[in-house]
């Protein structure tokens, strides 16, 4: 009987690892619903262009607050989650690129980690990210929110920080590309995560953390399209007429 009970959780437990890779991984199929539910949305309420958008995974797919976090700032919420950069990569040309943004902010690469993915391809498919982005929209900022720390997943952290390590080092060679760290406020006095950032699941943002990432996210996104920055370039460019 026990070895009858023994079975039977290891057999539940390959069966939802395995179920749980498959959503992790993601395909055109599984996401195609949730990415027509946004072209509906837009269809039914156009955007302007030159917003800002914010895509990736739950960590974005579940910031309720963002579009208050953000004032001033017009931004426009395209997680979806359990996706990839892969995934992302894929409906880039229909939920980034139609809307002409000034800026995108990435937030991915958890999920391809506990996937099983390396460090190298998660950082080989943000590459590709940057690619599909500039070679549509090359005067668009691209932004990496780093992968974050977290209770579930503590095991493969060392793989997140060679991930993070990575592209923070891509971006410093990239024009319109930088990498924005939030992983370090996230982990307490003795390296571990603060679990006050962090739902019972152990993965997800809770509202404190959106806090945090808002403290840390908007000062960057300010100094670059906020009302002062647009002002200082407004006047440069008349100083610039004026000489002319």
């Amino acid at each position: 009987m026990r070895s009858l009970l023994i079975a039977v959780i290891i057999l539940f437990a390959v069966i939802g690892a395995a179920f749980y890779r498959r959503q992790s991984t993601g395909s055109a199929t599984s996401w195609e619903p949730a990415i027509r539910k946004f072209e509906e949305s837009d269809r039914a309420a156009p955007l302007k262009p030159g917003e800002i958008v914010f895509a990736g995974s739950s960590s974005i797919r579940f910031w309720d607050t963002l579009a208050d976090d953000m004032k001033p700032l017009d931004v426009l919420n395209r997680g979806f989650g359990g996706s990839q950069i892969a995934d992302v990569n894929h409906f880039a040309p229909r939920i980034v690129i139609p809307y002409r943004p000034r800026a995108v902010v990435l937030y991915c690469g958890d999920n391809d980690l506990a996937a099983s993915k390396s460090p190298e391809t998660v950082f080989g498919d943000f590459k590709e990210f940057v690619q599909i982005i500039h070679g549509a929209l090359p005067d668009t900022w691209i932004y990496f929110i780093s992968i974050k720390p977290s209770t579930l997943r503590w095991s493969i952290w060392p793989k997140m920080q060679q991930a993070n390590r990575m592209i923070e080092e891509f971006a410093r060679t990239q024009q319109r590309v930088q990498f924005i760290d939030v992983s370090s406020a996230m982990l307490d006095s003795t390296g571990n995560p603060k679990r006050d950032l962090l739902k019972p699941d152990g993965l997800h943002p809770t509202p404190k953390c959106y806090q945090l990432w808002t403290s840390i996210i908007k000062p960057v996104l300010m100094q670059r399209f906020g009302p002062e920055a647009g002002a200082v370039l407004a006047g440069a460019s008349a100083g610039g007429s004026s000489q002319n």
